[in-house]
């Protein structure tokens, strides 16, 4: 009976170390990328709001965040 009860615990003791070594590794993770570098900001010479500068559109006057501010900037300064 003892050497039943010695073989079921190894015979258990296998199973469990066989299944430890079966199961896939968990993946390592990526080292953290390093920050984006600062942009340069400009600010809409209609409404005062700042946006990166390769967004900006140039205009008579200055910069601008879109096409209509820059429009009615450009019609208040022709009609001044």
């Amino acid at each position: 009976m003892k050497y039943l009860l010695l073989l079921a615990l190894l015979a258990g003791l296998f199973f469990v170390l066989g299944a430890r070594r079966g199961r896939p590794r968990p993946p390592e993770a990526d080292p953290p990328r390093p920050p984006a570098p600062p942009r340069a900001m400009l600010r809409c010479a209609e409404c005062g709001m700042h946006l990166p500068a390769d967004e900006a559109l140039p205009g008579q006057g200055g910069v601008f965040c879109g096409a209509a501010h820059r429009a009615s900037f450009e019609a208040r300064q022709g009609s001044a």
